[in-house]
């Protein structure tokens, strides 16, 4: 079904301006403070990590942040 849209030359009627009410792209980037470090980890958890984040799209080390800090704020909170 293929419905083809007809266009016509009608007036719009008045228009209104709308503020822009969409956060900017660095508002949107979450920036939380970090610090570097260096840590050995298991070939196992890191290759688990490379491949779960393969699967979304995402960094593995992404993902391990963020599960840090998930664990982080659970303990704070008990």
């Amino acid at each position: 079904m293929n419905k083809r849209i007809q266009y016509r030359d009608e007036p719009l009627g008045p228009i209104r301006l709308v503020p822009d009410f969409l956060p900017s792209p660095e508002e949107l980037a979450l920036k939380n403070e970090q610090t570097k470090v260096t840590i050995a980890l298991s070939s196992e958890s890191v290759d688990f990590f490379k491949e779960a984040a393969r699967k979304h799209h995402m960094q593995y080390q992404k993902m391990i942040r963020q599960l840090l800090d998930e664990y982080v704020a659970r303990h704070k909170r008990s």
